[in-house]
């Protein structure tokens, strides 16, 4: 796992700057924003990242802003800090997707600790949506194979069931190996599994 790209929202410069100058010590690449509507003006969902996110700020909350960008369909990853916390904020907070809240000042470990969740929560996204968009390519009849493969069908067995010759079904199967990067079943499974999750989590966001 990669050192994650962190944005970081914070209305105190105080604590963006020792922040970032404590992330990047590590590794990490920070972008520290001032406030969420600069945030929201400039963010790229081509540059996935974690988010680092105060919970009280004026005009729109940590909370208020992990919804808005949920509702442009950036689910990245978040952790919340606050110095004024309290259990409703919480509560909502993770609703909205938070992986950790976290109460100032806080203790590095603990946010490095929590900023690795975060990471790896984001791994597993990226990899998601990277298998679905593999899938996608696949024709109809592609993904209808596939279907087969991954329940443990022979070539002459899905031959059999689509009324077409072994040879079709070979090809087919290259067809896949070609667009999914891999000829591996294993693999198959895994992207399968990969894509249906990241659906089962959209329809629960909206």
């Amino acid at each position: 796992m990669s050192a994650p790209r962190i944005y970081l929202v914070d209305d105190d410069a105080a604590v963006r700057q020792a922040l970032t100058l404590l992330l990047s010590t590590y590794g990490m690449t920070v972008e520290a924003f001032a406030d969420p509507e600069t945030f929201l003006a400039h963010v790229d969902p081509e540059r996935p990242g974690c988010l680092l996110l105060d919970l009280r700020m004026p005009m729109i909350s940590g909370i208020q802003l992990k919804e808005k960008l949920a509702a442009r369909g950036i689910d990245w990853p978040a952790v919340m800090i606050t110095g004024h916390g309290d259990v409703n904020a919480c509560r909502r907070a993770f609703r909205a997707g938070v992986v950790d809240f976290l109460t100032k000042p806080v203790d590095e470990q603990v946010l490095l600790d929590a900023l690795g969740t975060a990471a790896r929560a984001l791994d597993a996204l990226m990899e998601r949506r990277e298998a679905a968009s593999l899938l996608a390519s696949l024709t109809e009849r592609e993904r209808e194979v596939l279907d087969m493969v991954c329940r443990g069908w022979a070539t002459k067995e899905i031959a059999a069931a689509l009324s077409v010759s072994p040879r079709t079904i070979d090809a087919h199967r290259a067809n896949i190996a070609e667009k999914l990067g891999t000829c591996s079943v294993a693999d198959f499974v895994r992207m399968t599994l990969n894509s249906r999750v990241l659906g089962s989590s959209t329809d629960s966001a909206r």
